[in-house]
């Protein structure tokens, strides 16, 4: 692995969802991190684009470790998030369908009173510009473009206390999912890391979810899912290099990328990021001879 490749991660939570975007990347190989944590490498066909794929398991607070772990280990320039959800708009968006989350919400922080009850204090993640802009141009018509609402629970009842909780304080949210606040929270603290939730919808976040899971609902909106991840990578391009590690000057006199150096009558500015012109300002110091 070259550190000078353009590099995507794509993470997943189910062996379903690992499945179907591991179908897009031919002849990808193991590795496995020193921790034990592994992904699959592999090139992206006709793109410019190397993809490691890990499968972190299901909640928020696993996916948030391990997304770290994988970041500062591999270094990408973009994160994805791909996988199945729930449908919270069930009028408007179908098994099947594909929402890119344009922000992400965690939907369980607020604050118990015996005056008001639950007062919500909600956290909200905003998605990559650059990918969502990629996903608007090459998906266009084809998936929602909304938020997702992220909570470490099964909703399979819309009658429940959370669906309504969802329905009052997170109207927007399109679907529901367990994973996505953890991935985005650690693409947050990495700083210009691109980070994208796609997720195909494999339920209703009713009780017929079991009915749909047991009719191969998660294996289809997985595939959903994977396919617009790569849709929107043929579409995105690498926006930044990465900057080579230092190496020795050809000149055996500067060593290493040396920080400038004073000389006597001179600032030495070899090997650093100065490039241009400086002025310097001269000042006489004047020392008294005793002897």
């Amino acid at each position: 692995m070259s550190e000078t490749e353009p590099t995507v991660v794509i993470l997943t939570a189910l062996p379903s969802e690992y499945d179907a975007v591991r179908a897009h990347i031919p002849d990808a190989e193991e590795r496995v991190h020193d921790e034990g944590t592994y992904v699959e490498w592999g090139r992206l066909p006709d793109t410019p684009w190397h993809v490691a794929i890990a499968e972190l398991g299901p909640g928020a607070l696993n996916a948030a470790v391990l997304t770290e772990r994988i970041v500062n280990w591999l270094h990408p320039d973009v994160l994805l998030f791909v996988g199945v959800a729930g449908s919270l708009k069930k009028k408007d968006i179908k098994l099947g369908d594909v929402v890119v989350g344009t922000k992400v919400y965690g939907i369980h922080g607020g604050k118990y009173t015996s005056d008001n009850g639950f007062e919500v204090r909600p956290e909200a993640w905003h998605s990559s510009h650059r990918l969502e802009q990629a996903a608007r141009f090459a998906l266009r018509g084809k998936v929602h473009l909304k938020p997702i609402a992220v909570g470490d629970v099964v909703l399979a009842d819309a009658k429940s206390d959370i669906a309504e909780h969802l329905r009052k304080h997170y109207s927007d949210a399109a679907a529901i999912e367990m994973e996505g606040s953890g991935v985005v929270h650690a693409a947050h603290l990495s700083s210009g890391l691109d980070a994208l939730v796609i997720r195909g919808i494999s339920d209703y976040a009713d009780a017929g979810k079991s009915r749909a899971d047991a009719k191969g609902s998660q294996p289809r909106a997985a595939d959903a899912a994977a396919a617009a991840a790569v849709a929107i990578l043929r579409k995105h391009r690498p926006t930044r290099g990465r900057a080579p590690a230092p190496t020795a000057s050809d000149d055996p006199q500067e060593g290493p990328l040396p920080p400038a150096t004073y000389a006597g009558d001179h600032l030495d500015f070899r090997g650093t990021t100065i490039t241009g012109p400086f002025t310097a300002k001269s000042v006489n110091h004047r020392r008294d001879d005793t002897d």
